[in-house]
């Protein structure tokens, strides 16, 4: 990761391969993982009332996403640029404000929301295995190497945010 290290990428970049790479995990890799296993409560190759239901959840997520990203492109206006410290490569900046104001993984709770939204759309015991086993890594692994890196950068000012904003979901404290 240390070719990531200091560089800057433009913003334009950024949003483009969260334009490409987005869509190819929080809705392509869903779609091919149901076709797999079987869809319940499809109706043949239709899906019933009640799992249509699971577009508003996939719809919900994307919107965060969405927002998420706004703010990223509101706080570095010139482009991304990460700092590789020992733990996880972390962002010369710290979000605090849109989504962030309420979940300190905001990007993270919206593609479980997204996954989610696609295990009730499609019904597939498949998709819901898969989004099993990448939320008991993300959990306990990769979200606290993410914020010691980040703690690391932004030392008290992460810690203050870090007690006033839940990991997941809720009101500031």
């Amino acid at each position: 990761m240390s070719w990531i290290s200091g560089r800057q990428m433009p913003r334009w970049l950024g949003l483009a391969g969260h334009g490409i790479a987005n869509p190819l995990m929080l809705a392509v890799v869903p779609w091919a993982l149901s076709l797999l296993g079987t869809r319940h409560g499809w109706i043949g190759s239709r899906p019933s009332v009640w799992n249509f239901s699971g577009l508003v959840l996939v719809a919900t997520g994307f919107s965060i996403v969405i927002w998420c990203l706004r703010e990223h492109s509101i706080a570095a206006p010139a482009g991304w640029k990460l700092e590789v410290t020992p733990h996880y490569p972390t962002p010369a900046y710290l979000l605090v404000n849109g989504p962030y104001r309420y979940s300190r993984n905001p990007v993270y709770l919206a593609e479980g929301v997204i996954w989610l939204g696609w295990i009730v759309f499609y019904g597939s015991l498949v998709v819901l295995g898969v989004f099993s086993v990448v939320a008991v890594i993300a959990g306990p692994f990769i979200l606290p190497r993410e914020e010691r890196g980040i703690e690391a950068r932004f030392g008290e000012a992460y810690r203050e945010y870090k007690r006033s904003v839940p990991r997941w979901l809720g009101k500031r404290r």
